[in-house]
């Protein structure tokens, strides 16, 4: 299917945070949930997808293709080990749209042979969200990146609200962030900061 990404793009742990961020104008957010019991994790990823709804906002559910489809989110998002895991004839036959992780060529490669409606590339600078066995991306693998592929662009890793237009300008489609807002002393202050400067330039 195609799928049109915002170019800001939060990520989120819990659906708390989601109901926290979407009044505040965000149109695509992923919901990617670690550690909860099954039936919690069920809950939060149902009352998400009903929730985005109210706002015109399109949800991506990390890793859980199975709820996504049993709920009806908008989009899945996967690594490359759960990639390997799922069932793409499904979720294609669901109309789900599909992202995919990618971290070095071998990786882009297998993004692009399950068809991905976008693919993401990071770490685009050191993130201290979780720790990576792959150095900083940087921002000509961006550029190198968008060259070799079809389907918005989407970098991640590291990424600010003062490095943003460097990572737009170097051909990114989309900034997925995560903690650069929620580690913020005003994470609604943060995430208007984000809209301003996303919008700043027309979409492509």
């Amino acid at each position: 299917m195609t799928m049109k990404i915002a170019r800001f793009y939060p990520i989120v742990p819990d659906l708390q945070w989601l109901k926290r961020i979407l009044p505040l104008g965000v149109k695509t957010v992923q919901l990617r949930i670690k550690g909860l019991p099954g039936d919690e994790r069920d809950r939060q990823i149902r009352e998400a997808v009903s929730a985005v709804q109210d706002f015109d906002c399109q949800l991506i559910v990390n890793d859980y293709w199975r709820q996504a489809i049993d709920y009806g989110a908008a989009c899945i998002h996967l690594g490359q080990e759960d990639l390997a895991e799922a069932d793409l004839k499904a979720i294609r036959r669901a109309d789900i749209a599909l992202g995919v992780s990618s971290h070095d060529h071998a990786e882009l490669e297998t993004a692009l042979r399950a068809d991905a409606d976008y693919i993401a590339l990071g770490p685009i600078f050191e993130t201290k969200l979780k720790k990576m066995k792959w150095s900083p991306q940087g921002l000509d693998r961006i550029g190198e990146w968008k060259s070799k592929i079809d389907c918005p662009l989407v970098a991640i890793g590291g990424l600010t609200v003062e490095r943003a237009r460097d990572v737009l300008a170097a051909g990114a489609d989309s900034l997925a962030v995560v903690t650069d807002f929620i580690t913020h002393p005003d994470p609604e202050n943060r995430i208007h900061e984000w809209l301003k400067v996303v919008n700043e330039r027309p979409v492509r």
